[in-house]
């Protein structure tokens, strides 16, 4: 009898704390259930869940999110296709709106037909390991060092490499996602929008006779482009003629035509174009390591 009766009052507790614990639960339910609108799942299955974060948010499912709430507008997600942001923007009731596109851009064309080395690079190939061995061989110490981490961290298959080793960008497949800009060790990518024509292919840190020494392209602070430009739009900042990106209305593709080297350039269609006055690159060979002079 009294095991019974112990087992009864064993499972009278159970069953009374399994309905304290269910009601508990179903209290805090009620009290803490946070409404989720239905139409960020809807929203969010009709991205590219590609998460590049190019919208300015931490992926897909945030940016479906911050549409709904109407923080932003759907033209913000480059990577759809024009006709899903358009019907993504029927199913809110919003207006689709209107965001320039935006792809990644290098600074140099110093590839290594013009650019010389100043040593042999022996070891892992990547950019990043390379510029730990004492700026990673090039005389150049500024430009891109062209082992393509650049090209292999890009998901979009946006940017492949040249026969001069230098990454080249596709605009219609670039994303503007930023990957590039944070591996490149140099600092030499930077998200540029496609209206932006005006543009210095270069980083140049030295002197204009010793940087055109070691690399054929680069900009030699000569100032005819400042006296070409729109007034203020083009300053020599050290060796380098800097461009105000602000005052982009301002430019024109006059202010190339007398750069000796190239180095500043003309971007249309994501093609790039030099002045007349440039030097003309004919070799294809990469030039020798300074040593081997």
């Amino acid at each position: 009898m009294d095991v019974m009766l112990g087992v009864a009052m064993a499972g009278g507790f159970m069953a009374t704390l399994g309905g304290l614990l269910a009601g508990l639960l179903g209290f805090a339910n009620k009290r803490l259930y946070v409404y989720e609108d239905p139409r960020i799942d809807q929203v969010s299955d009709l991205l590219p869940q590609s998460n590049c974060g190019a919208c300015g948010t931490a992926g897909c499912r945030n940016f479906a999110e911050e549409l709904v709430a109407g923080h932003v507008v759907p033209a913000r997600c480059t990577v759809n296709t024009r006709d899903k942001n358009e019907y993504i923007a029927d199913v809110l009731g919003v207006d689709m709106g209107n965001v320039e596109k935006r792809v990644a851009r290098l600074a140099c064309a110093g590839g290594r037909h013009v650019a010389r080395m100043r040593a042999h690079y022996e070891g892992l190939g990547s950019c990043r390991a390379a510029a730990t061995v004492a700026g990673g061989g090039k005389a150049c110490d500024w430009g891109c060092l062209g082992l393509g981490d650049c090209d292999t961290v890009c998901d979009f298959d946006a940017i492949h490499m040249n026969q001069f080793g230098l990454p080249v960008v596709d605009n219609d497949l670039c994303t503007a996602c930023g990957d590039c800009v944070d591996i490149c060790p140099k600092a030499l990518f930077s998200l540029e929008p496609v209206s932006r024509k005006l543009w210095m292919a270069c980083k140049n840190k030295a002197d204009g006779d010793a940087a055109e020494l070691q690399c054929e392209v680069a900009c030699t602070a000569c100032g005819r482009c400042v006296q070409d430009a729109a007034p203020g739009l083009i300053k020599l900042v050290g060796g380098l003629a800097v461009i105000d990106y602000a005052r982009n209305a301002e430019a024109r593709s006059e202010a190339i035509e007398r750069c000796p080297t190239g180095a500043i350039v003309w971007v249309e269609d994501g093609k790039l174009a030099r002045g007349k006055a440039a030097k003309k690159i004919v070799r294809i060979a990469p030039l020798p390591v300074q040593s081997e002079v």
